[in-house]
């Protein structure tokens, strides 16, 4: 794993998969969040797709973007997830303005908030104004999730437990790519079906929204529970920007201000399905 002090350098490296140059869609902001590098259920492949596939003036990181917990107990560490992190480097050597606002599985981050290092600035939170006038409070998420803040020995139990649900995950995404057909969540399927599991998000939506709303802005973008959505709660405008280890999703802001939530395994499937037409035709 790499330490704060090497990220500098890191960037004048080369990746182990090289840059593809292709035509960019640009967005004025994008946030994305739950990237959990250095855990074998991270879609390293397909953010380095999407990272290869998409600019921005701004990018949020908004939490857990490298696992500690997980590489405390056994590292691992890819070089697809080297790639991300020289991505994301090289994105703030180029101009763009990237902003890491560590979370609850890379809080050791967390000690050097207010610094900048490789052009990246750390910060606990972040206000965003969107290019319609909106004021929008950036964070993490787990300082509401009352499981994680108050008994974390709870929260690491339930961390080994859909680690091992994510194991699953891998076997049936592995499978499905073998006979040709699309990225598939399960562990983001069963998520959806477990009724708790759908109050829980219900809740921590509520919440989150209420506080932002109680700190006079317009609007709340977070991540940590794994489940993209946006919508008005209580007059708030609450986003979240979804993972990288289920659904694949990233939180985009147009020029214009309007949002959108992207899922990049729909954006994959589309443009193979366009390739295919292309060579029929």
């Amino acid at each position: 794993m790499l330490s704060v002090t090497e990220l500098a350098d890191f960037a004048q490296s080369r990746p182990h998969h090289p840059e593809r140059v292709v035509e960019r869609t640009r967005y004025r902001t994008i946030w994305i969040s739950d990237v959990h590098l250095g855990t074998r259920g991270c879609n390293a492949e397909m953010l380095i797709d999407f990272l290869d596939h998409v600019d921005s003036d701004v990018m949020y990181l908004v939490g857990d973007i490298i696992d500690g917990w997980r590489l405390k107990k056994r590292f691992y560490w890819p070089p697809a997830h080297n790639d991300v992190v020289w991505r994301l480097l090289k994105r703030a050597k180029r101009g763009t303005r990237v902003v890491y606002i560590p979370g609850n599985h890379d809080e050791v981050f967390r000690q050097f908030t207010g610094l900048d290092f490789g052009g990246v600035e750390i910060r606990r939170k972040a206000i965003h104004e969107t290019a319609d006038g909106r004021r929008l409070l950036v964070l993490h998420g787990d300082e509401f999730d009352a499981v994680t803040m108050g008994h974390r020995w709870i929260a690491h139990l339930g961390d080994t437990a859909y680690q091992a649900l994510m194991g699953v995950n891998r076997w049936v995404s592995l499978v499905r790519r073998w006979a040709g057909m699309p990225y598939w969540s399960l562990s983001k399927h069963a998520k959806a079906r477990v009724k708790n599991a759908v109050a829980f998000v219900s809740r921590f939506e509520e919440i989150v929204a209420h506080a932002a709303g109680s700190r006079g802005v317009d609007g709340v973008v977070c991540g940590h529970i794994h489940t993209a959505d946006m919508r008005e709660i209580g007059g708030v405008a609450y986003y979240n920007d979804g993972d990288w280890v289920e659904g694949c999703n990233a939180l985009v802001e147009h020029d214009d201000g309007r949002m959108e939530i992207l899922n990049w395994a729909d954006v994959i499937a589309a443009r193979e399905r366009d390739t295919v037409v292309k060579l029929a035709a």
